[in-house]
């Protein structure tokens, strides 16, 4: 049946909504038609057969070939003229064919190298559904639990998805969907596999949603077929935070102020005039810095006072905020108490200012950089969640520079990276285009879109559109020792989920 015919064949004969109901006991599930290439082929359905499905042909020179049906449409001879008739309750007989569009993924030849053949398939062949052997085979799927992060199913398929841990902390990971997409959930997901193979972790945590990672989950949302069970993880989790006070759980997160020049206190002020505070903080630090090695905000504060000088008036009120938010002590968090091997470290930024944060950010980032260059510490995955808050496409952040830097050279000293964000368009490209895995969930933003496309190798026309629809719970995976972006089941989380949506009114 060819594509351009203007006969519609009647469509029992080549799929019916009963034969959905039906097992095609041969396999064969449409045959190829029209021009044929070696990327993309056409075929006639003739058995049930959904869009995104793996599928696959014979091939004269190469033997099976995997190929994923990239669209599909439904081909009728209903006129609008006979649609007219069926509305007034007259009975018509519609002839109809489904047509599928089918992209190559390709097959492995004698080196194990994934290859699309060189000569085009003949018209007439069988599409097959595909058998999991294969799908294994073409697509590289790896079943090594003692490197890999079981995240989820292959959509359509009990294969069970594992991305390779080591290859995520060399190449840095991107997660990636619009708002209530399930970033935070996913993200919940990776951390458990991760301590289950007693990785170092450290996550930038905006709204305190991971110290749930400590309480198993509830049975009610396991499904057998995933094979998880509820368990939580509270030996594996510290938690820090700037503001104990509404954190009451978490431990007091405190920095020293040796290390500060005095532009960077300024820059966690609204001081007016920066050019008359600057030299006056520069000279008071300096003098304190002289006759005493460590020192708190307060000991600034009273040498400031002590000069009894009506300009700095300002600048004393800014700095006892400073000293009231309590992030700055004679004493600070020291780094082997923040980085702790095979555990979790939770910096929960809940109540904390904004430039507060990233001052935060920015000195912790930097030394977890700086140690390991020097393997002082564990090679570790950071996980930034709300990325666009420390390493924006548009402006600088007082954490810009060291997020760069993490992105291009964190590897190379064990340091991995795990960018969270709701806007892909809005996060530094320099960062984004760093990460060789993206979990991919639902995105509509055409901005969004399109930066994901433009940073994201092997999408497909079809992939591409259907990330717009992605229903919740699937996610696009690619990279992590995976050859091709694949569909992917989420699997439930075995920990309590701590980003549930707050509802105004209760069921």
């Amino acid at each position: 049946m060819d594509y351009h015919d203007e006969t519609i064949e009647d469509s029992s004969t080549y799929y019916s909504e009963e034969a959905g109901q039906q097992e095609d006991t041969s396999g064969i599930v449409g045959i190829i038609y029209g021009d044929v290439g070696t990327n993309e082929l056409k075929c006639s359905v003739t058995a049930p057969l959904q869009k995104g499905e793996y599928v696959q042909i014979p091939h004269e020179e190469v033997g099976m070939v995997l190929g994923q049906v990239d669209s599909m449409e439904r081909k009728t001879d209903l006129s609008d003229d006979k649609a007219l008739l069926m509305s007034q309750g007259e009975m018509m007989d519609i002839k109809e064919k489904v047509l599928a569009k089918i992209s190559i993924l390709g097959y492995r030849d004698e080196r194990g190298l994934l290859q699309n053949p060189n000569v085009p398939f003949k018209a007439g062949s069988p599409v097959m559904r595909a058998s999991e052997d294969l799908i294994i085979n073409v697509i590289g799927i790896k079943h090594n639990e003692k490197t890999g992060a079981y995240i989820g199913m292959l959509m359509g398929h009990d294969i069970k998805i594992h991305l390779d841990i080591n290859d995520m902390v060399s190449k840095h990971v991107s997660i990636l969907a619009k708002t209530g997409g399930g970033k935070s959930y996913i993200t919940g997901v990776l951390v458990e596999e991760l301590l289950k193979h007693d990785v170092t972790v450290m996550i930038i945590d905006p709204h305190g949603e991971y110290s749930s990672v400590r309480d198993p989950g509830t049975s009610s949302e396991f499904n057998s077929a995933f094979g998880v069970t509820p368990r939580g993880y509270p030996d594996q989790i510290i938690e820090f935070s700037a503001n104990t006070k509404i954190n009451k759980d978490a431990k007091p997160l405190r920095f020293t102020m040796s290390n500060l020049e005095a532009r960077d206190i300024l820059a966690l002020t609204k001081v007016k005039n920066i050019r008359q505070a600057l030299p006056a903080l520069k000279k008071v630090l300096e003098m304190i810095k002289a006759n005493k090695p460590t020192f708190s905000l307060k000991d600034v504060i009273r040498t400031i006072e002590a000069q009894e000088d009506s300009n700095n008036a300002q600048l004393i009120q800014e700095l006892n905020y400073l000293d009231e938010i309590q992030i700055f002590a004679e004493r600070g968090t020291k780094l082997d108490e923040l980085v702790q091997k095979g555990k979790m470290t939770i910096l929960n930024m809940k109540g904390t200012e904004p430039d507060i944060a990233e001052l935060i950010v920015n000195r912790v980032t930097t030394s977890l950089f700086e140690m390991r260059k020097i393997n002082a510490i564990p090679p570790m995955l950071l996980v930034v969640d709300e990325a666009v808050n420390y390493c924006p496409q548009q402006g600088t952040t007082a954490c810009s520079k060291i997020m760069r830097t993490i992105a291009a050279e964190g590897r190379k000293f064990g340091l991995g990276m795990v960018i969270i964000t709701q806007r892909a368009a809005k996060i530094d490209k320099n960062v984004l285009s760093q990460c060789g895995t993206q979990i991919i969930l639902k995105i509509t933003n055409p901005l969004d879109l399109k930066a994901v496309i433009s940073s994201v190798e092997g999408l497909t026309t079809g992939t591409t559109e259907e990330i717009q629809q992605l229903p919740l719970g699937i996610a696009i995976v690619c990279g992590a020792g995976l050859q091709v972006p694949l569909f992917v089941r989420v699997r439930p989380r075995e920990s309590r989920h701590g980003g549930e949506t707050v509802k105004i009114i209760e069921d």
